[in-house]
């Protein structure tokens, strides 16, 4: 798999990978699947450990972005942002080669293809090495959707799943879901972090913060 060192926040499903140099982290991007699913790789540069965040599609290319020479990074977890299923058809396939540590939100952990190794609520974290990641539960696209903060670069760093992408937050099935979602985004996510904060959504382009906060009082009123 070719990976580029130019970060742009846009990968094609079948291109290149993109990866993004933070000093102490780096994170590798790639689409998989016919849904266009955005994997994460994410990389203590101090121990060579990985993380990988919703190995949603196409095992063979996920295991060709962590690489198979004496060099490679050692995937010791992955995280499941939410149970739906196009963010977790590879897990059991990648998760028997590399035998890593799997991660889940205890709402969401019943409905994935193998038991969570550890379940995670809101505030807590989870580690790659010596890179220190917070959980953030955004309850409303499923029940126990999460998304990951890295706070240790210039700015803050979210991986959000489905539950927030450029133009709005994720797809709920009702209006009462709807409502749960865009609380959380707005109390937990927007209230909390800054506008340089990148976000690193399950499908299709990067956004900031900053870029997405003008639009929250559009999102209430049209429903979605």
């Amino acid at each position: 798999m070719d990976v580029l060192d130019e970060y742009t926040g846009h990968t094609d499903p079948g291109g290149a990978a993109i990866r993004r140099d933070l000093g102490a982290l780096t994170i590798t991007k790639v689409s998989v699947g016919p849904m266009d699913n955005n994997a994460y790789l994410l990389v203590c540069r101090a121990t060579a450990e990985a993380l990988l965040i919703d190995a949603a599609n196409e095992p063979d290319r996920l295991m060709d972005l962590i690489g198979h020479d004496d060099y490679r990074p050692q995937l010791r977890t992955i995280v499941t942002t939410h149970r739906h299923h196009d963010h977790w058809q590879a897990l059991g396939a990648v998760a028997g080669m590399c035998e890593p540590t799997t991660v889940a939100h205890p709402a969401d952990a019943p409905e994935l293809p193998i038991p969570a190794d550890v379940l995670v609520e809101h505030g807590d974290t989870v580690r790659v090495g010596e890179i220190e990641l917070e959980v953030i539960h955004l309850r409303g696209h499923t029940p126990g959707s999460i998304a990951l903060l890295y706070r240790g670069a210039d700015h803050p760093h979210l991986f959000t799943g489905d539950s927030l992408f450029p133009g709005g937050v994720g797809r709920t099935g009702n209006p009462e879901d709807f409502r749960q979602l865009v609380e959380d985004v707005e109390q937990r996510v927007f209230d909390k972090l800054p506008d340089g904060t990148w976000i690193y959504p399950g499908h299709g382009d990067d956004t900031t913060l900053g870029v997405e906060r003008p639009h929250l009082a559009e999102w209430r009123e049209r429903g979605w």
